[in-house]
């Protein structure tokens, strides 16, 4: 969600602020600004993008040493320039901050009491007239962020600068993620590597609790209990030129063509010789995964739908009984907790909030296995989880997720081979099959990315229309789902997905003209109850836009538009299905005119509930 960067230098740190934003704008973000130490505080802000901040701060010649900046995502108060961050006390002290405080109106009528006047809907606010009021007494930034955040309910990650302290940086964390990266004779503050590429591939990331006093030779960090400790230093994989767009037209299209690659990648990280070892899950993930009775799957959005996939493989091919679960329903309801389920949490960011929290309530439960499937190193979820598989999908800077969608589907099969044959359900010479099958699966991926063409030629339709249905059936029904979720994140048509043989028990009464429907149409064992299901819809006039295997006895006629893929891939089907969906959600988004990277109301890391 918001985006938060912080530097400390030798030299003016306004375009290393401003290009950490830039590379922070995928996120999502109404208002950016900043705030650097030059004889006083020197603050910039403004309702439009980052470049509209950068075009201020050369008018009002913004220069310094020391620096904080944001991009918020709207909260508390809507996006004007008096919410946007960073927030000020008494010129002396500034804030920016991620997450929400939820004792926020207790804080603030103790504040007005003191005689703070305050000029911003946020919660903010709050934190920065807090520390503000344990600094005048103690003249120690340190020791008054640790006194104002000890009084914080919720989540925070909070960079801190002051006007009587203009080589000192303080950030905190709790809930919200926050790392440091480290420099030579420069220190920096980031919600996120992405935006310190350009100056560091070296990070310390924070953990719960931590305070972190930052100058230019030094970095001091204090756990919750204010004890000094050592975090470890780590080089990231990921280089400058990653988070750029190339020759793309946008970061999704870009995503979506690195397909093979990225599968490629998680491939080689999981898969060597002709077996799948359970240690790419972790040293213990043979004895763990060898002894549970269940798997219980925990995610949100996008990663949903992957485990919705899994669902049907797990229990297809292991026997193990698995049940899929979105993270924010599975934390608030009664559950009955079995100590020899693995709980698998899915997320690209390993940062998002709800499915953090989740695993947290199972572990409370008395759940001892834990599985994290994850695209980021050091994120909250890989550090809470016992086990863990890293996918290889590299940066995703495009709000609509794409490849981290694929490589999760590829870690999950994984991961169901592993089950498999440590449950004695899938011999030796099938998991060789299956493997070779995946090994193919990138240069299918990119026989369906060749439909491009054709693709667009079809989302044209879909330029005037408002509302769409897509179906599937079995384990294709998720990957309807995704497509569909797909399109209304970037198209802002309302899509809804259905089970095709749900159609007669309802949806089949908004079918018309002007109702394009979306089919995925595998040559699987349900094809004909499929077919079935879409003579219905000719029926009553619906328009059809059916994707079907190349194996498929398919014919195109009036009403009925056919896109053949490769010849159908077995298991691995819903992942060669996915990449036409997203290419039609791509292009009908384009066809729209939409901000197809960065859809309204939507960011890329939901780090708050």
């Amino acid at each position: 969600m918001c985006g938060i960067v912080g530097a400390v230098a030798q030299r003016n740190v306004v375009p290393i602020l401003l290009e950490g934003l830039r590379r922070l704008e995928y996120r999502g973000y109404d208002s950016a600004g900043l705030v650097v130490i030059n004889q006083g505080l020197q603050r910039a802000r403004s309702t439009g993008r980052v470049a509209e901040l950068s075009a201020q701060t050369v008018r009002q010649d913004t220069h310094g040493h020391l620096g904080i900046a944001h991009t918020r995502w709207a909260t508390h108060g809507g996006p004007t320039e008096e919410n946007a961050h960073p927030h000020v006390s008494s010129d002396t002290i500034a804030v920016v901050h991620n997450g929400i405080i939820e004792n926020h109106e207790a804080l603030r009528e103790k504040l007005k009491n003191l005689g703070y006047v305050f000029t911003s809907q946020t919660d903010t606010e709050v934190i920065v007239h807090l520390i503000h009021h344990y600094y005048v007494s103690s003249r120690d930034l340190v020791a008054a962020v640790r006194a104002a955040v000890s009084e914080l309910h919720g989540a925070y990650a909070i960079g801190v600068v002051c006007a009587e302290a203009p080589h000192q940086l303080v950030a905190a964390r709790r809930g919200s993620p926050l790392l440091v990266g480290v420099g030579i004779e420069e220190n920096f503050i980031a919600s996120d590597v992405s935006a310190l590429l350009p100056v560091t591939q070296k990070v310390i990331y924070l953990e719960e609790g931590d305070i972190a006093d930052i100058g230019l030779l030094h970095v001091n960090i204090f756990n919750v209990d204010g004890n000094p400790v050592e975090r470890a230093v780590n080089v990231s994989e990921l280089s400058a030129d990653m988070a750029e767009l190339g020759n793309y037209r946008h970061f999704m299209q870009k995503e979506i063509h690195e397909q093979p690659r990225a599968i490629a990648d998680t491939l080689l990280a999981g898969v060597s010789s002709g077996a799948v070892s359970p240690e790419i899950f972790g040293p213990q993930a043979e004895d763990v995964l060898g002894k549970i009775n269940g798997v219980r799957i925990l995610a949100c959005g996008t990663s949903f739908h992957a485990a919705k996939v899994a669902e049907y493989w797990i229990e297809s091919l292991t026997g193990l009984p698995c049940r899929a679960e979105i993270a924010s329903e599975y934390r608030y309801r009664v559950s009955v907790a079995n100590p020899d389920t693995l709980i698998v949490t899915i997320s690209q960011s390993g940062e998002t909030r709800d499915t953090i929290d989740a695993l947290i309530q199972a572990q409370k439960l008395g759940h001892k296995h834990s599985l994290a499937i994850c695209n980021v190193p050091e994120s909250a979820l890989v550090r809470t989880s016992g086990l863990k598989f890293l996918t290889r999908a590299g940066p995703e800077i495009g709000v609509a997720s794409t490849k981290a969608f694929t490589t999760q589907l590829v870690a999950l099969f994984l991961l169901t081979l592993v089950l498999g044959r440590l449950h004695g359900r899938i011999s030796e010479a099938q998991e060789k099959s299956w493997l070779d099958q995946l090994r193919e699966l990138p240069g299918l991926v990119q026989q369906a990315l060749a439909l491009e063409p054709e693709i667009t030629a079809w989302a044209e339709h879909f330029a005037d229309k408002h509302h769409a249905l897509f179906l599937g059936r079995g384990v294709h029904y998720p990957i309807a789902q995704e497509g569909a979720l797909k399109l209304k994140e970037i198209s802002y048509i309302h899509a809804e997905a259905y089970p095709a043989g749900e159609l007669k028990h309802g949806p089949l009464a908004l079918v018309d003209k002007d109702m394009p429907v979306v089919a995925v149409a595998p040559n699987d064992i349900l094809l004909e109850k499929l077919k079935s299901n879409l003579q219905e819809v000719r029926a009553r006039g619906g328009e059809l836009y059916v994707f079907a295997d190349q194996d498929s006895h398919f014919s195109e006629q009036e009403g009925l538009h056919l896109l053949r893929l490769p010849t159908h891939a077995g298991p691995l089907s819903p992942i060669v299905h996915t990449i036409p969906l997203q290419l039609l959600a791509y292009h009908a988004a384009l066809c729209k005119g939409t901000d197809v990277d960065k859809p309204r109301n939507l960011a890329k890391s939901v780090t708050v509930e």
